[in-house]
């Protein structure tokens, strides 16, 4: 049963975790805290993947003090060995007497045995506290190792009549100075950021955080590879990827041998004469990839909610009309015959920044 005091610890490990927001992909988030007799004996975090998992680094700090204590994690103890050995048996042989742990690992490779171990050596178990908060918290990690596929976040910038440009292209700028700015800040918080070759064509963007932040991956969707060499999408740091059809025998362009040069050219399949959108987040997964933030155009953004592949939205919606039956929408592609098979929306919130609002929330799964 778990107990108030457990979610007291649990929190306290929760926010260890946090402090590695955005650098731990592939790997989960993960705090932990050892506590013996009311006090905090230990604690730790995983700062990033190839490091020590959080648990070893709390019962490291514990030291021989670990006997009897218990042990709060915010993830179930690995059993397995990856870029380190199995944190399970390290909890095993510190002589804690019981391990709360938040929520159960997701991974194929541990999922419960972690938990089974503890138990077959005596140890007692609690699961689940704190857990739907710790399952938000690393929502990407759990799309990501239980289906191969990528979290995929669309963040738009339109007006008020979801435009996100004029019908001569004109985009700069719809929304506030204030909603860019914190549209930029949370590319950090993801492994990819995606965009169309029309973007691209439109917008010349460079897609870059700050200098001080981990530069995530820029991708292109780009079934002609008709990608400028020059764009600003190649200046700055962080790897480029661009994603396109496979070439034919005897068609290699010189295009495509210019772009190999800067970018990694990755071939998916195709799909009615277009880039197969699942089999492009799948070899992305296996590139490592956990979290794609997509920044438009509108036909890329229409195809994911086609394919259902979309899992988040983040909508700034300044107070503007564009109109225009030619002006350039947030989403694109089919769309819906009936109004009851729309995208359904769930846990929306909505914050102002400036005259804007932001809309959040998570694709109802259906």
């Amino acid at each position: 049963m778990i107990r108030k005091d457990d979610e007291y610890y649990m929190g306290l490990a929760l926010k260890l975790a946090l402090k590695a927001k955005g650098k731990t992909s592939p790997n989960p988030l993960v705090g932990a805290l050892v506590v013996k007799k009311g006090r905090i004996i230990g604690k730790g975090f995983h700062a990033r993947a190839g490091l020590a998992h959080a648990e070893i680094i709390a019962l490291d700090q514990a030291g021989t003090k670990a006997k009897d204590a218990v042990l709060y994690v915010t993830l179930e103890p690995c059993t397995h060995t990856g870029l380190t050995p199995p944190c399970v048996n390290r909890v095993i042989q510190s002589g804690v007497k019981e391990v709360v742990v938040g929520m159960i690992d997701p991974n194929p490779l541990n999922n419960g045995k972690g938990i089974l171990l503890l138990k077959q050596n005596n140890i007692r178990v609690k699961v689940g506290a704190l857990s739907g908060r710790l399952r938000k918290i690393n929502e990407s990690f759990i799309k990501y190792i239980s289906t191969g596929i990528p979290l995929v976040t669309v963040k738009v910038a339109e007006s008020l009549d979801g435009r996100i440009a004029t019908f001569t292209g004109e985009s700069k700028w719809i929304t506030s100075d204030i909603s860019r700015v914190f549209a930029h800040k949370i590319r950090k918080d993801y492994d990819a950021i995606m965009v169309g070759v029309n973007t691209v064509l439109r917008d010349n963007p460079r897609l870059n955080v700050e200098p001080s932040q981990k530069q995530p991956v820029k991708v292109i969707i780009d079934s002609n590879l008709s990608t400028p060499e020059n764009s600003e999408i190649f200046s700055g740091t962080g790897r480029v990827i661009i994603v396109t059809l496979p070439s034919r025998p005897g068609q290699e362009t010189e295009n495509r041998r210019r772009l190999s040069a800067k970018a990694t050219i990755l071939e998916v399949k195709e799909k009615g004469g277009q880039i197969n959108l699942r089999d492009a987040l799948k070899k992305l997964a296996r590139l490592k990839i956990s979290s794609i933030i997509v920044e438009g155009g509108g036909t890329l953004i229409g195809s994911l909610f086609d394919e259902r592949l979309v899992d988040k939205i983040m909508f700034f919606i300044s107070p503007k009309i564009i109109g225009g039956k030619d002006a350039v929408s947030s989403v694109m592609g089919k769309g819906v015959r009936r109004p009851e098979q729309a995208i359904k929306l769930e846990g929306v919130k909505i914050r102002h920044f400036a005259e804007d609002i932001l809309i959040e929330a998570d694709v109802k799964s259906s």
